[in-house]
């Protein structure tokens, strides 16, 4: 098992990229804290790990909130004895250009993709240094590497998140805290589908996205959580500021 003995916090561990990642940790021999803003999704989580063997608690997390983040992460640290991995997972995308997006909106997705990101790691940091070592991990986006049109605040976000993973790799890497991301392609989650739900035409959308992929299908969730698993597992000891693209080769396939 590629991550016997380790402990792990994911947010965003309801559905989507978070659950997937929580359970292929667990399969891995994780104890896992799944936090979520949806307290009973990620109850639902935590079950799910604990019926199929696994060792999992659930804290509700809205990542958004300095004092919230401080007491789950001090929670986390109690259950479990100690944090070696945090997946910065908790993320949403409002559909909109910079013409379109009113200021709350705007607010909303940097304090959710990007800021939860500097107070989830701000609160484990010196945990991690203590310990002498740590792994960070934060779900970034092709988004973060090309614009994508109606997507203005998103695609900021996340490419916000790939230089905030470059620049904790660089200030970690004396205490043995690797940072690393994943971007991954459009991955088939409830939260893609509220984007293809608000096009003019979701069906079209869909279709559309998953002709971008030259592999022939949109992302599932537990292709990104293999991404993670990798690196947060030894595997990656030599792995920091890096940001893994899983795409089903969308990138490659860009002019």
């Amino acid at each position: 098992m590629r991550l016997k003995d380790k402990t792990a916090l994911v947010t965003g561990a309801a559905s989507g990229i978070g659950k997937a990642t929580a359970e292929r940790f667990a399969e891995e021999g994780a104890i896992i804290v799944c936090a979520d803003k949806n307290g009973d999704g990620a109850a639902a989580t935590a079950k799910g790990i604990n019926d199929s063997g696994g060792k999992a608690f659930a804290e509700m997390l809205d990542v958004t909130k300095s004092a919230q983040v401080q007491d789950v992460i001090a929670k986390a640290i109690e259950h479990t004895g100690g944090l070696d991995i945090l997946v910065n997972n908790a993320g949403i995308t409002i559909v909109g250009s910079v013409e379109q997006l009113t200021e709350e909106q705007w607010d909303t997705e940097m304090d959710i993709n990007l800021k939860s990101i500097y107070l989830m790691s701000n609160a484990i940091w010196g945990h991690m240094k203590g310990r002498k070592g740590g792994v960070i991990l934060n779900t970034a986006s092709i988004a973060a590497r090309t614009g994508i049109a109606q997507d203005a605040a998103y695609c900021a976000s996340k490419a916000g998140v790939l230089m905030l993973t470059k620049c904790m790799a660089k200030d970690g890497a004396g205490d043995r805290i690797r940072v690393n991301c994943v971007c991954p392609g459009f991955i088939d989650t409830p939260m893609i589908q509220g984007y293809f739900d608000d096009q003019d035409d979701p069906a079209a959308a869909r279709e559309f996205a998953t002709g971008l992929h030259p592999l022939g299908r949109l992302g599932l969730p537990r292709d990104i959580a293999n991404g993670f698993l990798f690196l947060a597992s030894d595997d990656a000891e030599w792995v920091t500021g890096e940001a893994l693209t899983v795409d089903g080769g969308l990138m490659a396939a860009l002019p």
